[in-house]
Protein backbone atom coordinates (compact mmCIF):
# COMPACT_ATOMS: atom_id res chain seq x y z
CA UNK A 1 0.00 0.00 0.00
CA UNK A 2 1.92 3.53 -1.13
CA UNK A 3 0.76 6.33 0.94
CA UNK A 4 2.11 9.66 0.29
CA UNK A 5 2.50 12.76 2.85
CA UNK A 6 5.02 15.51 2.55
CA UNK A 7 6.88 14.29 5.98
CA UNK A 8 8.16 10.25 5.95
CA UNK A 9 6.52 7.54 3.32
CA UNK A 10 5.70 4.85 2.58
CA UNK A 11 6.40 4.26 -1.37
CA UNK A 12 5.99 2.07 -4.25
CA UNK A 13 9.20 0.53 -4.61
CA UNK A 14 10.61 0.34 -7.99
CA UNK A 15 11.77 -3.78 -8.27
CA UNK A 16 14.93 -4.81 -6.31
CA UNK A 17 17.76 -6.31 -8.10
CA UNK A 18 16.77 -10.38 -6.90
CA UNK A 19 18.95 -13.41 -6.20
CA UNK A 20 18.06 -16.92 -7.35
CA UNK A 21 16.36 -18.57 -4.37
CA UNK A 22 18.04 -20.77 -2.05
CA UNK A 23 17.71 -24.43 -2.40
CA UNK A 24 15.93 -25.40 0.58
CA UNK A 25 13.24 -23.14 0.68
CA UNK A 26 10.31 -23.92 -1.70
CA UNK A 27 7.47 -21.05 -3.04
CA UNK A 28 4.65 -22.32 -1.16
CA UNK A 29 3.73 -24.44 2.07
CA UNK A 30 5.32 -27.93 2.37
CA UNK A 31 3.75 -29.84 -0.47
CA UNK A 32 3.78 -33.11 2.00
CA UNK A 33 2.50 -31.22 5.42
CA UNK A 34 -0.62 -32.47 6.50
CA UNK A 35 -3.51 -29.93 6.96
CA UNK A 36 -5.30 -30.28 10.31
CA UNK A 37 -9.19 -31.00 9.60
CA UNK A 38 -10.05 -27.64 11.63
CA UNK A 39 -7.53 -25.23 9.74
CA UNK A 40 -9.36 -27.06 6.60
CA UNK A 41 -12.67 -26.12 7.98
CA UNK A 42 -11.41 -22.79 8.85
CA UNK A 43 -10.09 -22.35 5.46
CA UNK A 44 -13.19 -23.13 3.67
CA UNK A 45 -15.87 -21.88 6.18
CA UNK A 46 -15.67 -17.71 5.50
CA UNK A 47 -18.13 -15.50 3.97
CA UNK A 48 -15.30 -15.25 1.26
CA UNK A 49 -15.07 -18.35 -1.22
CA UNK A 50 -11.70 -20.15 -0.93
CA UNK A 51 -10.96 -20.18 -4.82
CA UNK A 52 -8.41 -20.81 -7.59
CA UNK A 53 -5.56 -19.19 -7.63
CA UNK A 54 -5.46 -18.03 -11.58
CA UNK A 55 -9.18 -18.13 -12.21
CA UNK A 56 -11.22 -17.38 -8.73
CA UNK A 57 -13.13 -14.16 -8.14
CA UNK A 58 -15.01 -12.99 -4.99
CA UNK A 59 -12.77 -14.99 -2.95
CA UNK A 60 -9.29 -15.19 -1.16
CA UNK A 61 -6.27 -17.99 -2.14
CA UNK A 62 -2.77 -18.22 -1.10
CA UNK A 63 -0.10 -16.99 -3.61
CA UNK A 64 3.42 -18.37 -4.01
CA UNK A 65 5.73 -16.59 -1.54
CA UNK A 66 8.27 -16.72 -4.56
CA UNK A 67 5.87 -13.67 -6.03
CA UNK A 68 7.16 -11.65 -3.08
CA UNK A 69 10.79 -10.41 -2.78
CA UNK A 70 12.40 -10.13 0.53
CA UNK A 71 15.75 -9.01 1.84
CA UNK A 72 18.48 -11.27 1.49
CA UNK A 73 20.78 -12.89 3.80
CA UNK A 74 23.32 -10.81 1.98
CA UNK A 75 20.47 -7.36 1.84
CA UNK A 76 22.73 -5.04 4.27
CA UNK A 77 25.90 -5.65 2.18
CA UNK A 78 24.87 -5.53 -1.17
CA UNK A 79 20.75 -4.42 -1.00
CA UNK A 80 19.67 -7.55 -2.78
CA UNK A 81 16.88 -9.67 -2.00
CA UNK A 82 15.07 -12.79 -3.32
CA UNK A 83 11.85 -14.60 -3.72
CA UNK A 84 10.27 -15.09 -0.24
CA UNK A 85 9.68 -18.76 -0.38
CA UNK A 86 8.13 -20.71 2.31
CA UNK A 87 4.94 -19.16 4.63
CA UNK A 88 6.22 -19.43 8.09
CA UNK A 89 2.56 -20.26 9.17
CA UNK A 90 0.07 -21.66 7.62
CA UNK A 91 -2.89 -20.51 5.46
CA UNK A 92 -6.07 -21.35 7.77
CA UNK A 93 -8.63 -18.91 6.80
CA UNK A 94 -10.08 -15.03 5.51
CA UNK A 95 -12.97 -13.34 7.26
CA UNK A 96 -15.40 -10.42 5.16
CA UNK A 97 -17.42 -8.62 8.57
CA UNK A 98 -19.38 -5.69 8.71
CA UNK A 99 -21.11 -4.52 12.17
CA UNK A 100 -21.77 -1.31 13.01
CA UNK A 101 -19.25 -0.20 15.07
CA UNK A 102 -15.23 -1.12 14.70
CA UNK A 103 -14.86 -4.78 15.22
CA UNK A 104 -11.94 -5.05 17.42
CA UNK A 105 -10.22 -8.23 19.18
CA UNK A 106 -12.17 -10.87 17.07
CA UNK A 107 -10.09 -14.17 17.74
CA UNK A 108 -11.50 -13.27 22.07
CA UNK A 109 -15.67 -13.36 20.45
CA UNK A 110 -17.18 -16.64 21.07
CA UNK A 111 -18.87 -16.03 17.65
CA UNK A 112 -15.05 -16.40 15.85
CA UNK A 113 -15.18 -19.32 13.58
CA UNK A 114 -11.35 -20.09 13.31
CA UNK A 115 -11.05 -20.50 17.29
CA UNK A 116 -14.11 -22.40 17.57
CA UNK A 117 -12.80 -24.91 15.31
CA UNK A 118 -9.18 -24.97 17.06
CA UNK A 119 -11.57 -25.45 20.76
CA UNK A 120 -13.74 -27.95 19.09
CA UNK A 121 -10.37 -29.93 17.91
CA UNK A 122 -8.51 -29.37 20.93
CA UNK A 123 -11.70 -30.35 23.57
CA UNK A 124 -13.37 -33.13 21.84
CA UNK A 125 -10.85 -34.97 19.73
CA UNK A 126 -7.94 -33.85 21.88
CA UNK A 127 -5.79 -32.99 19.28
CA UNK A 128 -4.24 -29.55 18.17
CA UNK A 129 -2.82 -29.03 21.86
CA UNK A 130 0.07 -26.53 20.88
CA UNK A 131 -1.73 -25.08 17.94
CA UNK A 132 -0.84 -21.16 17.64
CA UNK A 133 -3.29 -18.59 15.73
CA UNK A 134 -1.87 -15.39 14.19
CA UNK A 135 -4.66 -12.97 12.52
CA UNK A 136 -4.61 -9.51 10.85
CA UNK A 137 -7.69 -7.72 11.30
CA UNK A 138 -7.79 -5.04 9.02
CA UNK A 139 -10.12 -2.16 10.23
CA UNK A 140 -12.19 -0.36 7.27
CA UNK A 141 -14.08 2.65 9.21
CA UNK A 142 -17.37 3.31 7.18
CA UNK A 143 -20.60 5.77 8.32
CA UNK A 144 -22.97 3.43 9.12
CA UNK A 145 -21.27 0.26 8.29
CA UNK A 146 -17.72 -0.46 9.30
CA UNK A 147 -15.94 -4.02 7.94
CA UNK A 148 -13.20 -6.05 8.44
CA UNK A 149 -10.72 -7.95 6.76
CA UNK A 150 -9.25 -10.80 8.95
CA UNK A 151 -6.39 -13.06 7.73
CA UNK A 152 -5.86 -16.40 9.46
CA UNK A 153 -2.63 -17.82 9.80
CA UNK A 154 -1.73 -21.02 12.31
CA UNK A 155 0.69 -23.66 12.78
CA UNK A 156 0.94 -26.76 14.88
CA UNK A 157 4.68 -26.74 14.15
CA UNK A 158 6.73 -25.13 16.82
CA UNK A 159 9.99 -24.24 14.41
CA UNK A 160 8.74 -20.89 13.28
CA UNK A 161 8.37 -19.81 17.32
CA UNK A 162 11.40 -21.78 18.30
CA UNK A 163 13.15 -19.70 21.36
CA UNK A 164 15.11 -17.26 19.54
CA UNK A 165 13.77 -16.52 16.12
CA UNK A 166 12.61 -13.25 15.37
CA UNK A 167 8.75 -14.58 14.55
CA UNK A 168 9.29 -15.10 18.71
CA UNK A 169 10.34 -12.37 19.35
CA UNK A 170 7.49 -10.69 17.96
CA UNK A 171 4.94 -12.71 19.28
CA UNK A 172 6.50 -12.18 22.86
CA UNK A 173 8.18 -8.59 22.38
CA UNK A 174 6.63 -5.46 23.46
CA UNK A 175 4.92 -2.62 21.77
CA UNK A 176 7.68 -1.01 20.61
CA UNK A 177 9.27 -4.05 19.07
CA UNK A 178 6.43 -4.96 17.51
CA UNK A 179 5.46 -0.81 15.94
CA UNK A 180 8.68 -0.88 14.65
CA UNK A 181 9.08 -4.54 12.56
CA UNK A 182 5.19 -5.03 11.24
CA UNK A 183 5.63 -4.79 7.96
CA UNK A 184 2.88 -5.44 4.74
CA UNK A 185 4.32 -6.09 1.40
CA UNK A 186 1.78 -5.66 -1.55
CA UNK A 187 1.34 -6.44 -5.00
CA UNK A 188 -1.47 -5.53 -7.37
CA UNK A 189 -2.13 -8.93 -9.47
CA UNK A 190 -5.34 -7.40 -11.62
CA UNK A 191 -6.91 -3.76 -11.66
CA UNK A 192 -7.40 -0.52 -13.06
CA UNK A 193 -4.47 1.89 -13.82
CA UNK A 194 -5.72 4.25 -11.15
CA UNK A 195 -6.01 1.89 -8.42
CA UNK A 196 -2.36 0.78 -9.42
CA UNK A 197 -1.16 4.00 -9.15
CA UNK A 198 -2.71 5.13 -5.42
CA UNK A 199 -2.13 1.86 -4.17
CA UNK A 200 1.37 0.93 -5.33
CA UNK A 201 2.97 -2.23 -6.62
CA UNK A 202 5.79 -4.02 -5.20
CA UNK A 203 5.90 -1.76 -2.20
CA UNK A 204 6.50 -2.34 1.30
CA UNK A 205 5.21 -0.52 4.54
CA UNK A 206 5.77 -0.73 8.61
CA UNK A 207 2.19 -0.75 9.35
CA UNK A 208 2.91 0.21 12.98
CA UNK A 209 4.91 3.37 12.23
CA UNK A 210 2.16 4.16 9.22
CA UNK A 211 -1.49 3.40 11.16
CA UNK A 212 -2.32 2.95 14.95
CA UNK A 213 -1.88 -1.27 15.98
CA UNK A 214 -3.54 -2.81 18.84
CA UNK A 215 -1.61 -6.26 19.67
CA UNK A 216 -3.83 -8.81 21.64
CA UNK A 217 -1.75 -11.25 22.72
CA UNK A 218 -3.49 -14.38 24.08
CA UNK A 219 -2.07 -17.91 25.16
CA UNK A 220 -2.48 -19.36 22.14
CA UNK A 221 -2.58 -16.50 19.42
CA UNK A 222 -1.44 -13.05 18.52
CA UNK A 223 -4.36 -10.92 16.80
CA UNK A 224 -2.99 -7.53 15.02
CA UNK A 225 -5.93 -5.25 14.56
CA UNK A 226 -5.13 -2.49 12.04
CA UNK A 227 -7.01 0.95 12.09
CA UNK A 228 -6.99 2.11 8.60
CA UNK A 229 -9.03 5.42 9.75
CA UNK A 230 -6.05 6.33 11.86
CA UNK A 231 -4.48 7.83 8.40
CA UNK A 232 -6.56 10.30 6.73
CA UNK A 233 -4.29 9.40 3.57
CA UNK A 234 -4.07 5.69 4.08
CA UNK A 235 -8.33 6.02 4.08
CA UNK A 236 -9.17 7.75 1.29
CA UNK A 237 -6.58 5.50 -0.81
CA UNK A 238 -8.60 2.45 0.43
CA UNK A 239 -12.07 4.09 -0.07
CA UNK A 240 -10.48 4.67 -3.44
CA UNK A 241 -9.19 0.98 -4.33
CA UNK A 242 -12.70 -0.29 -2.60
CA UNK A 243 -14.46 1.72 -5.46
CA UNK A 244 -13.49 -0.89 -7.99
CA UNK A 245 -12.75 -3.97 -6.04
CA UNK A 246 -14.41 -5.88 -8.03
CA UNK A 247 -12.04 -5.42 -10.69
CA UNK A 248 -9.12 -5.55 -8.18
CA UNK A 249 -6.73 -9.02 -7.32
CA UNK A 250 -4.27 -7.83 -4.85
CA UNK A 251 -1.30 -10.33 -3.03
CA UNK A 252 -0.35 -8.97 0.49
CA UNK A 253 2.01 -10.62 2.61
CA UNK A 254 3.02 -10.04 6.45
CA UNK A 255 6.54 -9.75 7.75
CA UNK A 256 8.80 -9.34 10.80
CA UNK A 257 11.34 -7.08 9.29
CA UNK A 258 14.76 -8.15 9.65
CA UNK A 259 17.06 -5.31 10.60
CA UNK A 260 20.36 -7.18 11.18
CA UNK A 261 22.49 -9.51 9.39
CA UNK A 262 21.62 -12.08 12.11
CA UNK A 263 17.82 -12.06 11.29
CA UNK A 264 18.25 -12.33 7.91
CA UNK A 265 16.66 -13.58 5.62
CA UNK A 266 13.41 -12.37 5.57
CA UNK A 267 10.46 -14.32 5.64
CA UNK A 268 7.23 -14.55 5.16
CA UNK A 269 4.22 -14.59 8.04
CA UNK A 270 2.20 -15.79 5.92
CA UNK A 271 -0.12 -14.03 2.60
CA UNK A 272 -2.85 -14.08 1.26
CA UNK A 273 -4.54 -13.20 -2.29
CA UNK A 274 -7.92 -11.20 -1.88
CA UNK A 275 -9.64 -12.10 -5.95
CA UNK A 276 -12.21 -9.26 -7.06
CA UNK A 277 -14.09 -9.26 -3.74
CA UNK A 278 -17.47 -8.06 -3.47
CA UNK A 279 -18.57 -5.71 -0.88
CA UNK A 280 -21.99 -7.47 -0.33
CA UNK A 281 -20.25 -10.66 0.38
CA UNK A 282 -19.62 -9.82 4.17
CA UNK A 283 -20.92 -11.47 6.78
CA UNK A 284 -22.73 -8.84 9.63
CA UNK A 285 -21.87 -9.83 12.94
CA UNK A 286 -22.70 -8.06 16.40
CA UNK A 287 -20.95 -4.95 17.79
CA UNK A 288 -19.62 -5.71 21.24
CA UNK A 289 -19.62 -2.96 23.34
CA UNK A 290 -17.12 -4.12 25.59
CA UNK A 291 -14.91 -6.45 24.74
CA UNK A 292 -14.59 -9.73 26.12
CA UNK A 293 -10.96 -10.26 27.54
CA UNK A 294 -10.45 -13.81 28.87
CA UNK A 295 -8.03 -14.57 31.63
CA UNK A 296 -4.33 -14.32 30.59
CA UNK A 297 -4.85 -11.87 27.94
CA UNK A 298 -2.52 -9.16 27.33
CA UNK A 299 -4.10 -6.06 25.48
CA UNK A 300 -1.50 -3.10 24.14
CA UNK A 301 -1.83 -0.38 21.96
CA UNK A 302 0.25 1.19 19.88
CA UNK A 303 0.46 4.70 20.72
CA UNK A 304 2.52 7.10 18.51
CA UNK A 305 4.33 10.09 19.19
CA UNK A 306 3.56 11.45 15.48
CA UNK A 307 0.69 11.41 13.73
CA UNK A 308 -0.63 8.73 11.71
CA UNK A 309 -0.09 10.78 8.72
CA UNK A 310 3.32 10.82 9.53
CA UNK A 311 4.25 7.54 8.12
CA UNK A 312 6.89 5.15 7.73
CA UNK A 313 9.35 4.37 4.55
CA UNK A 314 10.23 0.60 4.48
CA UNK A 315 11.70 -1.81 2.31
Amino acid sequence: MQFSSTSTQCVQLNPPPMLPPPNHRRSSAPATAIIPDWISNSINGGSLRHVNLHTGTNGWTSPPGDVFSLRSASYLKNRQKSPAGDYLLSPAGMDWLKSSAKLEHVLARADNRVMHALRRSQQTLGQSMKSFVFAVNLQIPGGKEHHSAVFYFATEDPEPLRTGSLLNRFVHGDDTFRNQRFKLVNRIVKGPWIVKKAVGNHSACLLGKALNCTYHRGNNYLEVDVDIGSSAIANAILHLALGYVTAVTIDMGFVVEAQTEEELPERLIGAVRVCQMEMASATVVEALHVAHVPRGVGLARVNHHKSADDLALAD
